[in-house]
């Protein structure tokens, strides 16, 4: 049996891992050793007695990579897991081996939020507002993601700074209507730490604090993180994939997120 598939054009909508020091605070981002073929020489050697380097073509055994890695570096998408030990008003919180694979491939929407300045709390309103700009009514499991200013800065000195958060009215509003997994090109769904930390400051009002990551606790939801090209999607008509990394008990997985636009 011959299936036939709509033809589309994939867009990536994940950064690459890298030793930048400007796509996480410092002391949590990635660490990425290099091993050429000549360096990889000496491993293949002792894994093979009696072998030897000219033996090999030209000389060059393998290149390889060692990682100093979270699972909160680069393109990933949380678990309900990273925002408390319980979901749903109690129920024990997914983690992301758990997280349902029907909610990593669905149909989506792309609010355009990067007017808003950065670290501003979008609102329940701001949402419903660029929906109805958009022309699109909220269907159960669609992918829901936000391009802030940041976007445009990833990797650049100030990132982690940049972009607005969404609160948590704005992601009940989502989650309320069936959403199930979101994601922004910010370093996180929240608005950046820095702007919080002085609200909080002044305020002296935890409630304020991770307030979108922790409407998981009512609602258990996945949240991607460090998107990038959202730029270039349209508001609706799209699909997206964001299937994790398979790690056990983990808080977060790897993704390689994809957009499929109809041609």
């Amino acid at each position: 049996m011959t299936l036939a598939f709509p033809k589309f054009r994939l867009l990536d909508l994940s950064v690459a891992l890298a030793n930048n020091p400007h796509t996480d605070p410092p002391g949590l981002g990635p660490e990425i050793e290099y091993a050429n073929h000549k360096q990889g020489l000496p491993e293949m050697l002792r894994m093979f007695p009696g072998l030897k380097a000219e033996d090999l073509p030209d000389g060059e055994a393998w290149g390889v990579e060692r990682l100093r890695v979270t699972a909160h570096n680069g393109t990933h998408i949380d678990a309900p897991w990273h925002y408390a030990s319980t979901q749903d008003r109690g129920r024990p919180a997914m983690t992301i081996d758990e997280l349902p694979l029907e909610w990593c491939f669905k149909p989506g929407v792309k609010l355009d939020f990067r007017n808003l300045p950065d670290g501003y709390v979008a609102t329940a309103r701001d949402v419903a507002d660029e929906l109805g700009r958009v022309g699109h009514a909220l269907k159960p499991l669609d992918i829901v993601v936000v391009n802030t200013a940041a976007g445009a800065k990833y990797g650049l000195p100030g990132y982690v700074d940049s972009g607005c958060g969404i609160g948590r009215e704005a992601t009940l509003y989502l989650l309320e209507r069936g959403v199930r997994v979101v994601g922004t090109d910010a370093w996180s769904w929240d608005a950046p730490f820095s702007f919080t930390r002085k609200r909080f400051a002044e305020s002296g009002d935890p409630r304020i604090i991770w307030e979108g990551h922790k409407a998981g606790r009512d609602i258990g939801y996945g949240q991607m993180e460090k998107l990038t090209n959202l730029d270039k999607l349209p508001g609706h008509g799209f699909w997206i994939s964001c299937f994790p990394y398979k790690i056990d008990n983990g808080s977060a997985g790897f993704i390689r997120a994809v957009a499929f636009l109809e041609q």
